[in-house]
């Protein structure tokens, strides 16, 4: 059940919650992120969403919306989980956010190419976040160093957040743009609580994620 298994598993929702990757797992993730197929496989998602935004007739008054999730998303926080066993390493809050507020982490080639066409195509983009409020202006100044511009807003766990479970705040969230008159015709996360709940889009594209699991 070990090996490429796990991350076929991992992908498609069968493992269910797990807390870490087993050390069996280790080199197999590895060998995912730093031999390049990871890369690949996100461009090819990106193929995908974009061919897909091509299709959707806008309707031009600002209200056809796309939902990103940042991190692993647009944002790669590799660097960080090579650093950490490739997730086999139980998570840690106070080291991630020391690493969040360094404000360099890098974006993926695949996110900012469909980003970019997105916003070419009329697309208003929507940013929603598991990170918290606190964290708004590094988060912002990254995003921006990281190539993204022109977002239409950031959405991020405020105080009365705090607590709730990822579907749940994020499913709150999109809720709440849909009521602003808003039509999510696209959402792009790398958990699958960035995607299931309610409120969901017409269509989603998960990204690529076999370190970490958020419920």
């Amino acid at each position: 059940m070990w090996g490429e298994g796990w991350r076929l598993a991992v992908e498609t929702d069968n493992a269910g919650k797990w807390e870490v990757v087993p050390r069996q797992c280790v080199r197999y993730i590895k060998n995912y992120i730093d031999g390049g197929q990871f890369d690949k496989d996100y461009d090819v998602l990106a193929s995908y969403a974009i061919a897909y935004a091509k299709t959707i007739d806008l309707a031009g008054y600002g209200k056809d919306a796309w939902v990103f999730d940042i991190d692993e998303t647009l944002l790669s926080n590799l660097a960080y989980y090579k650093a950490h066993g490739y997730g086999s390493e139980p998570y840690d809050n106070t080291l991630f956010n020391e690493w969040v507020v360094t404000g360099k982490v890098p974006g993926f080639d695949a996110s900012l190419r469909l980003y970019k066409a997105l916003k070419e195509l009329g697309f208003t983009i929507i940013l929603l976040t598991g990170r918290d409020e606190s964290q708004r202006s590094i988060t912002e100044q990254n995003l921006i160093h990281a190539g993204y511009s022109g977002w239409n807003r950031l959405l991020l766990r405020g105080h009365e957040d705090q607590g709730k479970a990822a579907a749940q705040y994020k499913s709150e969230q999109r809720s709440k743009v849909i009521k602003e008159g808003y039509t999510i015709h696209g959402n792009t996360g790398d958990q699958w609580s960035d995607l299931q709940g309610f409120a969901v889009a017409t269509r989603s594209f998960k990204v690529p994620n076999p370190m970490y699991y958020i419920a």
